[in-house]
């Protein structure tokens, strides 16, 4: 794996700076209360993550990863889902262990920061707030910022526009194929988390450039190389 030292790192949220799964799981099994069908509990939950709350909610409401649920069924669901995580977007979510440090290392050697997700902006702002990592992003670009979300790489792209900075300078540090697809089509490098939300596949089957199991590892990858 060779990795070079960018200007600009861009960072997913879900699986990469925040473990949101025990809130989402939360709000899955609560829904399916009210719909009066089986709950599925945090290990599968963890399985279906990584794709918005939409897509979050129709794998649940089918008990699979694949698949579309009945339209009548899913038009009742949706908003039941969307209300139970409005209060419950932080209330169980935390930080992955290292990402403090991590953050703290690319502040104090310059990167210019951002965070690219498909979280929509009223989820993930408050999130990112009350986890205290909200001003540590000079951009943060949510699911419904643009016309597209990743893995188009249309918010990267973005990004590296507001920024000012060419794509082959540019890093997306993320956990999920969609973070490796987005990143090799807007010609980024692409750096993944080993931890996250890949639906139970090895990150390291999509080629990133290089796998870190924790933020902290970003000093030692990055501080000994050249620009």
């Amino acid at each position: 794996m060779s990795v070079k030292k960018p200007e600009m790192i861009l960072i997913d949220v879900d699986g990469t700076l925040v473990d949101s799964v025990p809130d989402l799981a939360y709000c899955v099994d609560e829904m399916m209360k009210q719909l009066d069908m089986p709950v599925h509990g945090e290990t599968k939950v963890r399985d279906w993550v990584g794709n918005g709350v939409e897509r979050l909610t129709r794998r649940a409401l089918i008990g699979q990863l694949d698949g579309e649920p009945d339209d009548a069924l899913f038009e009742k669901a949706y908003p039941v889902f969307l209300d139970l995580y409005a209060e419950n977007t932080s209330k169980r979510s935390m930080l992955y262990p290292g990402v403090t440090e991590g953050l703290a290392y690319l502040k104090a050697a310059g990167f210019k920061l951002g965070c690219v997700t498909n979280k929509a902006s009223q989820f993930t702002l408050p999130l990112l707030k009350d986890l205290g990592i909200h001003d540590e992003f000079e951009i943060i670009i949510c699911g419904d910022t643009l016309a597209k979300k990743k893995p188009d790489p249309l918010p990267l792209l973005h990004a590296a526009e507001f920024f000012g900075v060419e794509p082959a300078n540019a890093t997306m540090l993320g956990d999920s194929v969609s973070d490796v697809k987005a990143a090799r089509a807007a010609g980024f490098q692409i750096i993944c988390m080993s931890y996250g939300y890949n639906h139970g596949v090895d990150i390291r089957d999509s080629n990133p450039d290089a796998v870190i199991d924790s933020m902290a590892e970003l000093e030692g990858l990055l501080g000994s190389l050249a620009a």
